[in-house]
C-alpha cells in the first residue's frame, strides 16, 4: 500500500470528479491520502472530504502564495482547526521567492505562526519552499532552537546542502512526480540517498504528474509511477519502497492512526 502524502482533492481537475480520482488510485494501491488546505476558506471543504472519506485525511494552513490575503490570521484560528479529529497536518506554509505573489516579509511570519502551531498541537509542518533556502533554512533552524517541532519539506527540489541542512533538524523529505523528469539528475542523487527512515513520497496533483504522464491532470494514482522510479533509484522493490515510505508516514502523522 502507498500512501499519497500531498494532494490537493479539492482543486479544479480533481474535485469535479472527486470518487473517481479516489477510486482509480485505490486501484493502483494507493491506501490513504493527505489533502492539502492552501487558503482559509478551503478549510471546511478539505476536512469535509476527510469526514466522508476513510482513507483521506486533511491538513489546515496557509500557502505562502496566500499571505498577503492572510497577514491577519492568527494561531488561534489555527489551533481551533487543527483540533478536527481528521485533520492530521499544518500546511502548507513556507516561503515562495520565485513567483513572490505575497510580500516576503508576511510570508515570513505567517510561516513562523504555522511553526507555533505545529509546536504546539504535535502536528507536523508541511513547508514549501521554492528559491528561499536560506530564508527557509535559517527561519526552520530558529525556531527549532525554541522547541522542537515535526516537519517535512513537500515535492523537494532544493540543493543537496539544504537537504543535509533540513535532515539535520529532523525534518523528512518528500518526493514528488518532479524526480521522474529527464533534467532532475541532482534530485535523483539526493533521492537515491535519504535515509530510509525520512523519505515520502507523494503526487501534489493535480499538478506535477510524473513520467509517463506528463502533461496530463496529475493524480493521486500516479503516486505509484513516482514510487516506482524512487525505488528503482535506490535499488530496492517498489513493495519495499512502498512499505518504507507507508512506515515513515504513520511514524511522522502519528493522529492518523487515532
Amino acid at each position: 500500500m502507498l500512501i499519497d502524502s500531498h494532494c490537493h482533492l479539492e482543486y479544479k481537475g480533481l474535485v469535479e470528479d472527486q470518487a473517481g480520482v479516489l477510486e482509480r488510485a485505490r486501484a493502483a494501491g494507493v491506501g490513504g491520502f493527505l489533502s492539502i488546505s492552501t487558503r482559509q476558506r478551503e478549510w471546511d471543504q478539505v476536512i469535509a472530504t476527510a469526514e466522508r472519506e476513510a482513507d483521506v485525511w486533511a491538513s489546515v494552513g496557509i500557502h505562502p502564495h496566500e499571505a498577503d490575503g492572510h497577514a491577519d490570521l492568527g494561531e488561534a484560528a489555527l489551533l481551533a482547526a487543527a483540533a478536527h479529529p481528521r485533520v492530521i497536518a499544518i500546511g502548507e506554509t513556507g516561503l515562495d521567492f520565485y513567483y513572490d505573489h505575497s510580500d516576503r516579509e508576511t510570508q515570513k511570519a505567517l510561516f513562523r505562526r504555522h511553526i507555533s502551531v505545529a509546536r504546539d498541537t504535535g502536528l507536523p509542518l508541511i513547508v514549501h519552499t521554492r528559491d528561499a533556502e536560506d530564508d527557509t533554512s535559517a527561519i526552520l533552524a530558529e525556531e527549532m532552537e525554541k522547541g522542537a517541532y515535526p516537519a517535512l519539506i513537500h515535492c523537494f527540489t532544493a540543493s543537496a546542502g539544504f537537504a543535509r541542512t533540513v535532515l539535520d533538524l529532523g525534518l523528512t523529505i518528500s518526493l514528488s512526480g518532479i524526480v521522474t523528469f529527464k533534467n532532475a539528475s541532482d534530485l535523483q542523487a539526493i533521492a537515491a540517498d535519504l535515509p530510509e527512515d525520512r523519505i515520502l513520497v507523494e503526487t501534489d496533483a493535480p499538478f506535477l504528474a510524473p513520467v509517463p504522464h506528463r502533461g496530463q491532470t496529475c493524480e493521486p494514482s500516479f503516486v505509484a509511477d513516482t514510487a516506482r522510479f524512487v525505488a528503482q533509484l535506490r535499488g530496492v522493490s517498489a513493495e519495499a519502497l512502498a512499505e518504507m515510505t507507508t512506515r515513515n508516514f504513520h511514524a511522522l502523522f502519528t493522529k492518523a492512526a487515532a
